[in-house]
């Protein structure tokens, strides 16, 4: 049987300097299953007033379509690791993809928001897996001469899912109905699974490592509940609020004792002695700051063009386009460029790209020009091609075969944790400013007897129906003025944070390697281990 090493070799040759056709295959399979899981998030997202509409629930109630979906992604995402190595990369990609497309299916026949909850965790216990597994997959399938050429395949999606999302949810609901932002998958992942049965190398499982349970217990459990606390932030306003700070106490605590414990069983569930490799922990820390920086103010970016500019979530999608546009251009150079230059060198000025074109938007205004915006949005995007995938680059090349999964892994916990928190952040920070905006005498919203402010007047403009009755009101148009006034203000404001936090950025990205690193997949061929990927 013929066998064909997909890997950088450490004393039989070079490694081929250009991604062959097998391992694109591969690449083909892993973003498949990317688009599937990155899309699926945005899309619910857009999707969550029509939820509320369609069986009669709370804001606060058909939220948890999306936080059910992200605590099963926090519990699911420490296994992968190990499961990686003790079932095989294949199966378990093969499995996500199927609980993902089945849950998605379920989702789709769900005649009561409790069962829509109970199936996105089905859904989020599948799309836990992908990213991790498609990580592991390709990094021992590129081998470390062309790995950055592979991530950069697998960033596309990674990066285009919150622009698609909203333009496909918005789609599909206008000219269809919500159940379609689910049976879209249905196909999708049916040819996933076909795809990857022939295309995944074959599963060479390793002697199964014992599994760390009281690690388990521990390290999931506590990812999930400090995730929970940390995703009721928005809703609560404060961390001062119960439903906020027990949960955020509890999965802190957990994952405190986790890391304490994780250096005395000789196969911890994460290895946090790949912390030792300086690479990984530089390339963790900057990418995790990014996270937090750039994926929670860049979700309030399609949020300015609703709320204040009045946009339609379909048209507020294509505004967010040439950031896209821009990543799609910068990402294939970035990724060729990581494989011949330590990405210490070329990183720092991808980011100067975003915060230029962030800056922007600390001057927004209430009728700022979309060609400036979207001419920012365009830099930025530029510079996000060239700053995220490299960064993971850099954080598994130096990985041994047999830590790969485990890293990947690390990695993506992070940022879980990183993008959740960078959300909440932002969206406290902005609901506490609009907040401030004046009340209007005399004025009280009939369901919850609250007064209604300038600024939520003017969002609530946007709608149609409303603006017929709210332009009825004497001095109407003025008190819409000043309150677009204001929630530009605030999404400004907002913005001054995220910048920042941009420019906070550059401190970890300081210490990325500047010489070429030299992989240990290396060592372990010359080692007589097996290669990192075996194509039958």
């Amino acid at each position: 049987m013929a066998q064909q090493q997909a890997a950088a070799p450490g004393g039989g040759g070079a490694a081929p300097a250009k991604l062959d056709a097998q391992v694109l295959k591969i690449a083909g399979v892993i973003v498949l299953g990317a688009i599937m899981s990155i899309l699926d998030v945005t899309v619910v997202s857009v999707a969550l007033p029509t939820f509320m509409r369609e069986f009669d629930a709370s804001y606060a109630r058909v939220a948890w379509t999306m936080t059910g979906y992200t605590l099963a992604l926090a519990t699911v995402i420490p296994l992968s690791g190990w499961a990686a190595d003790r079932f095989g990369t294949k199966r378990l990609y093969m499995l996500a993809l199927f609980l993902f497309t089945a849950g998605s299916g379920l989702c789709a026949t769900a005649g009561s928001i409790s069962e829509l909850i109970g199936y996105r965790v089905l859904q989020g216990l599948g799309g836990g897996m992908l990213m991790p597994l498609g990580m592991t997959i390709m990094t021992r399938a590129a081998g470390p001469e062309r790995i950055g050429r592979l991530m950069a395949v697998l960033g596309i999606p990674m990066l285009l899912g919150p622009i698609g999302g909203p333009i496909l949810g918005g789609w599909l609901i206008d000219v269809a109905n919500w159940h379609w932002i689910f049976l879209i998958n249905l196909p999708i992942g049916a040819i996933a699974l076909v795809y990857a049965a022939f295309a995944l190398p074959k599963d060479h499982t390793e002697p199964s490592e014992s599994f760390d349970f009281l690690g388990m217990l521990m390290l999931s459990p506590g990812l999930a509940s400090f995730l929970y606390g940390v995703s009721s932030l928005p809703e609560a306003g404060t961390i001062a609020k119960t439903k906020v700070w027990v949960p955020m106490l509890i999965g802190a605590l957990l994952l405190i004792g986790f890391v304490f414990y994780s250096f005395k069983p000789k196969h911890p569930l994460l290895d946090l002695r790949l912390f030792r490799n300086r690479r990984l922990t530089v390339a963790t820390i900057s990418l995790f700051v990014f996270v937090i920086a750039f994926m929670g103010a860049g979700l309030l970016f399609p949020s300015y063009f609703l709320q204040v500019r009045g946009e339609s979530t379909l048209h507020a999608g294509l505004l967010m386009a040439p950031q896209g546009i821009g990543a799609m251009l910068t990402m294939p150079i970035a990724g060729m460029l990581a494989d011949k230059i330590p990405v210490g060198r070329t990183v720092p000025f991808a980011m100067a790209l975003i915060a230029a074109g962030f800056f922007t938007f600390t001057q927004v205004g209430a009728d700022t020009s979309y060609l400036v915006l979207c001419g920012s949005l365009f830099v930025m995007g530029l510079g996000m091609g060239g700053t995220m995938m490299p960064i993971m680059t850099s954080a598994l090349r130096t990985l041994s075969n047999h830590d790969v999964a485990r890293g990947s892994t690390l990695v993506n916990i992070l940022q879980q944790i990183g993008g959740s928190i960078g959300g909440a952040v932002m969206s406290v920070i902005l609901t506490s400013h609009l907040n401030d905006s004046a009340k209007i005498p005399g004025m009280f919203d009939p369901k919850t007897h609250a007064p209604i402010t300038e600024a939520g007047l003017a969002i609530a403009s946007h709608d149609p129906q409303a603006r017929a009755q709210i332009l009825q009101m004497p001095g109407a148009e003025e008190l819409i003025r000043r309150g677009l006034s204001f929630v530009a203000d605030s999404f400004a404001a907002t913005y001054w944070v995220g910048f920042i936090l941009v420019l906070a950025t550059f401190i970890p990205i300081a210490f990325l390697p500047r010489k070429k690193a030299v992989s240990h997949l290396k060592d372990d061929e010359a080692a007589g281990a097996p290669a990192p990927v075996v194509i039958h």
